[in-house]
């Protein structure tokens, strides 16, 4: 499995909503038709680059070699008295109108549990039960986006020649769904269902009745956005028993492919919890 194959799950990636209005945040699409993801790709990322820094250099690249955009800056860190008080991840000229646009990148892993909660939305949890959307939603609308106005901010972008209050900002919220096998065919509502990646089980439900003769592997979490079908190893349902047991020894949730036959492929996390 390659970086180019990442740079292709990465565009194949859907954003979590469709409709601003429902956190009154407005997503940045990616405009990619004519984008050759065959092509090798001319980026330096480090081996043991974890997936979150590997998306920010995705979308670096993906700007970059587009006629509709204009890298600024990235990764701007904001300081007080020497210490960080947040990060600017990307501010970019859109070419065609001329708007300077200040974009948070988000890429996120979520399970439905529909015990977590009554409210719908506060049922989607990280695999590993350590966050949430509504976290993260809260954080972006109440830290991350405020940043900007910030005098500290506002400093920093003067001297860059940037004027605060002609930036406008979106989100780059992509999301990867995954749903309980009763919700298989059933629509949820809010979000994205182009999102939806897959399905998740405890493990006493992972059993050799139904699961037994099917292959599987379990990727890295920088390999989690490539699409099964690259993957060449594969291992029996008691070998891979063997590789779930010591992730979930350690409360991690792995996530697994699963390769039905030579065409069909799917995604599936095992929860610890």
């Amino acid at each position: 499995m390659s970086l180019e194959h990442q740079y292709a799950g990465f565009l194949d990636s859907k954003l979590l909503w469709k409709d601003n209005s429902l956190f009154e945040l407005s997503q940045f699409k990616l405009h990619h038709s004519n984008i050759d993801t065959s092509k090798e790709l001319s980026i330096n990322i480090p081996h043991n680059e974890v997936l979150g820094k590997r998306i920010e250099h995705f979308f670096e690249h993906y700007i970059n070699n587009s006629s509709h955009y204009k890298l600024i800056l990235k990764s701007l860190q904001i300081f007080r008295n020497k210490i960080t008080i947040g990060e600017l991840d990307f501010i970019i000229e859109d070419l065609h109108n001329k708007d300077i646009l200040h974009i948070e990148l988000i890429y996120k892993f979520y399970l439905y549990n529909p015990e977590k909660s009554n409210i719908v939305l506060e049922r989607w949890i990280g695999p590993n039960q350590n966050d949430s959307l509504l976290e993260k939603v809260t954080k972006l609308k109440e830290k991350q986006l405020p940043l900007l106005y910030r005098s500290e901010t506002i400093k920093k972008l003067n001297e860059l020649n940037i004027q605060a209050n002609n930036i406008n900002q979106k989100v780059c919220f992509f999301g990867n769904l995954f749903i309980p096998l009763s919700y298989q065919n059933k629509k949820i509502p809010h979000l994205n269902n182009d999102c939806i990646q897959g399905f998740w089980i405890h493990k006493k439900d992972f059993v050799s009745d139904k699961y037994g003769s099917l292959e599987y592997f379990i990727p890295q979490k920088k390999n989690w956005i490539i699409h099964p079908k690259h993957n060449k190893i594969w291992y029996t349902y008691t070998s891979i028993l063997e590789q779930l047991q010591t992730q979930l020894h350690k409360k991690k949730s792995p996530l697994l492919w699963i390769k039905s036959n030579e065409d069909s492929f799917s995604k599936c996390f095992i929860v610890w919890w």
